[in-house]
C-alpha cells in the first residue's frame, strides 16, 4: 500500500553511538573492561582515554535527546492555548492559587495520555486515526471521525477567536474583530508552508512561540509579584477551603481545557517525524524513552506558563468587585471602563477583560504583553490545529489530496461560523462562545482515550510494547476518571440552559451519544483481555503492517 502523506516529507535522523560505531564494532570503553583481555594481559587504555569515552557517551545521550525534541514541544502548545489561558485567569479570579493543584493533577494525567500516543506511533509506525481506519468497522469509523473533527473545530475556533482578540487590543480597537479573524486565516497559510524550509525550522518557529509565551506571562507574573508560598501551597496542598459550586465548575472546567482530544491523535502523528528503524526493539524502545522524556520537559514549561497566569489573576484580582475594577479603570482613563458594571459583584474575566484589568492596574504596558502573549498562543495553537485536522481527515478517510487543499478545508470549516459571529456579534459574544466551545470538545473526550487504551493494549498491534496489566487497569481507571469530570462540566451546563425543548434534545442526543461511547467501550474491554464479552467472535484485532515493514523485532 502507497505510504499516505500525513506529515513532512523529511524525517530527522538520529545520530549513532560514537563509541559503537567504531572499527571492530564493540565500544572503547568496553574493550578497556573486558574481563577476557584482563585475563590475557592486554594493555588496557589509560584512564584520561575512558573518562573521555564516559563523556563521549553522556554527550551523545544528550545528542539524542535534542534529535528527538520537537514532536513534545508541538504536542504542548495545545495546553497553552487561548482556551487554557482563559480557564487560568479564570481559575485564579475565582478560587485564588487554591486550584493549582487541580491544574498540577490535570497536566500530569495528560503527560501519561501523550505517553500512550507517542508510543502507539513508534511502535506501529502509524498514528491512531489510521489505525482507527484499519481496526473499526465503516460506520463507527465515518462516525468516529466525525466526533473528532467536531473537536478540532471547537479548539480551532477558540484559538482564531484568541489571536482576533488579540489583535483587537495591540490595535487599540482600529483592527475590528472580523478582520483580526481574516488576518488569523492569511498568517496561518503562510506559516504552515514554512516546513518546505526544512523540518526543524518549523520546529524552532513553534518554539519561539512558547518563548515568546513564557516571556510575556511571565513578564506579568514579576510585575505583579504573587506570594510565593501561596503558590507553592496552592499547587502541593490538594485542599480548597471555602470553595462552592462556582470553585468545584472551575475546577473540572481546568480538567476540560488542559487534556483536549484532537492532541491525542497529533501527537501520535508528529513521532512520526523521527528516522527510526522499527525492526529494532532496542530503537524503538530507546525512542519511547526519549519521547517521553522531551514531553516531560515539554509539559514542564508549559504547566509553570499556565500557573503564571493563574498566579497573576489569583494575588491581583481574587476577590475584587466590577465596582472596585470600574473605579480604577476610570482613574487611569481606560477607554475600557463600560465593560465592568458600577455593582459589586464578583469580577468575572475572560481573554478580553483580562488584558483589560491589567492596564487597568499595572499600566499599558501589562496590556499590551499580555496581548501579545494571547496572539503567540492564539497562532501557534492555530497552526497545530490545522496539522491536527489533516491527520484525521487523511487517517479515517484515506484521502490523498493536494497539501494547500487539505489546509483550506480544515481551516475553513472552522473559520467560517467563527467569522459570522465575529461580524454581527461583539467582543462580549465571541468570549461568551468559549463555554460552548469546552463543552463540545468535552464530550468528544471519549473518542481519543478509548480508542488510545484500546489499541495500545493489543499485543498483536504493539508486540512486545503492548500495555501492561498495570497501564491496563491504570489506564482505564484514568480515562473513567477524566469522562465523568467532563460529563459533569457538560451537565452542569446543559442544566443552566432553562429551556425544555433544549431538554429534550440532548436527552435524544444523549442516547445516542452514550450507545456509542458502549459500543467503543465494548471493543476496548475486549481489546483488554475481557474476551467472554465477543459473544459471536465478530472482534478481532489481526496485526498491523505498515507497507513492507513487519512488526519483528531483534533481540
Amino acid at each position: 500500500q502507497e505510504p499516505i502523506s500525513t506529515y513532512f516529507e523529511e524525517k530527522v535522523p538520529i545520530p549513532e553511538d560514537d563509541m559503537t560505531k567504531a572499527a571492530g564494532g564493540p565500544s572503547v570503553l568496553s574493550r578497556t573492561h573486558s574481563p577476557a583481555q584482563s585475563r590475557s594481559g592486554s594493555q588496557i587504555s589509560d584512564p584520561a582515554a575512558v573518562e573521555r569515552n564516559v563523556m563521549n557517551s553522556l554527550l551523545f545521550s544528550f545528542r539524542k535527546l535534542w534529535a528527538f525534541t520537537g514532536p513534545g514541544f508541538l504536542m504542548s502548545i495545545a495546553y497553552l492555548d487561548p482556551g487554557n489561558i482563559e480557564s487560568d485567569l479564570q481559575s485564579g479570579a475565582r478560587a485564588g492559587f487554591k486550584l493549582l493543584w487541580v491544574l498540577l493533577g490535570a497536566t500530569i494525567i495528560g503527560l501519561l495520555l501523550q505517553r500512550l500516543a507517542a508510543r502507539l506511533g513508534v511502535v506501529t509506525g502509524m498514528h491512531l486515526a489510521e489505525v482507527c481506519n484499519r481496526h473499526y468497522p465503516t460506520v463507527p469509523r465515518i462516525i468516529l471521525w466525525l466526533m473528532v473533527e467536531l473537536a478540532i473545530i471547537g479548539s480551532d475556533m477558540q484559538e482564531v477567536i484568541g489571536c482576533a482578540i488579540a489583535l483587537n487590543l495591540l490595535s487599540v480597537g482600529r483592527i475590528p474583530l472580523w478582520a483580526g479573524v481574516l488576518i488569523t486565516i492569511i498568517d496561518t497559510f503562510v506559516f504552515l508552508f514554512l516546513d518546505k524550509y526544512g523540518l526543524r525550522k518549523l520546529e524552532a518557529f513553534f518554539g519561539f512561540l512558547i518563548t515568546i509565551m513564557a516571556l510575556s506571562f511571565g513578564y506579568e507574573y514579576v510585575r505583579v509579584a504573587p506570594d510565593q508560598a501561596e503558590v507553592l501551597k496552592g499547587m502541593f496542598v490538594p485542599y480548597c477551603s471555602g470553595c462552592g459550586p462556582t470553585q468545584l465548575e472551575q475546577a473540572v472546567g481546568i480538567v476540560g481545557a488542559v487534556i483536549m482530544p484532537h492532541n491525542i491523535y497529533l501527537h501520535s502523528a508528529l513521532v512520526k517525524s523521527r528516522d527510526i528503524n522499527r525492526a529494532n526493539k532496542k530503537e524503538v524502545k530507546e525512542a519511547n524513552k526519549y519521547y517521553f522524556i522531551e514531553s516531560s520537559i515539554a509539559l514542564f514549561i508549559s504547566f509553570l506558563i499556565n500557573v503564571f497566569v493563574v498566579a497573576v489573576f489569583a494575588e491581583a484580582f481574587y476577590g475584587k468587585t466590577n465596582m472596585e475594577v470600574s473605579l480604577q479603570c476610570n482613574e487611569t482613563g481606560s477607554a475600557h471602563s463600560e465593560l465592568f458594571p458600577a455593582n459589586n459583584e464578583t469580577l468575572e474575566v475572560d481573554i478580553y477583560k483580562g488584558g483589560v484589568v491589567l492596564g487597568c492596574f499595572f499600566g499599558p504596558a501589562a496590556l499590551y504583553i499580555w496581548a501579545i502573549g494571547i496572539l503567540a498562543a492564539g497562532q501557534s495553537s492555530t497552526m497545530t490545529g490545522t496539522y491536527s485536522g489533516q491527520f484525521v481527515m487523511e487517517g479515517f478517510l484515506n484521502l490523498r489530496w493536494s497539501r494547500f487543499a487539505r489546509v483550506l478545508l480544515t481551516r475553513s470549516i472552522a473559520i467560517f461560523p467563527t467569522l459570522l459571529v465575529a461580524v454581527f456579534q461583539d467582543v462580549q459574544h465571541l468570549t461568551g462562545m468559549n463555554d460552548f466551545l469546552n463543552v463540545l470538545q468535552s464530550m468528544q473526550l471519549p473518542f481519543a482515550l478509548i480508542p488510545i487504551l484500546t489499541f495500545t493494549s493489543l499485543t498483536s498491534l504493539m508486540n512486545d510494547f503492548a500495555n501492561g496489566l498495570v497501564w491496563k487497569i491504570g489506564g482505564g481507571l484514568l480515562i473513567l476518571v477524566v469522562c465523568a469530570i467532563n460529563m459533569y462540566f457538560v451537565v452542569v451546563y446543559v442544566t443552566a440552559l432553562n429551556s425544555t425543548v433544549l431538554y429534550v434534545f440532548s436527552a435524544l442526543l444523549s442516547i445516542a451519544y452514550l450507545s456509542f461511547v458502549c459500543y467503543l467501550v465494548w471493543r476496548c474491554l475486549i481489546a483488554l483481555g475481557v474476551s467472554r464479552l465477543d459473544f459471536r467472535g465478530s472482534v478481532q484485532y489481526p496485526p498491523t503492517v505498515l507497507m513492507d515493514e513487519q512488526p519483528e523485532f531483534d533481540s
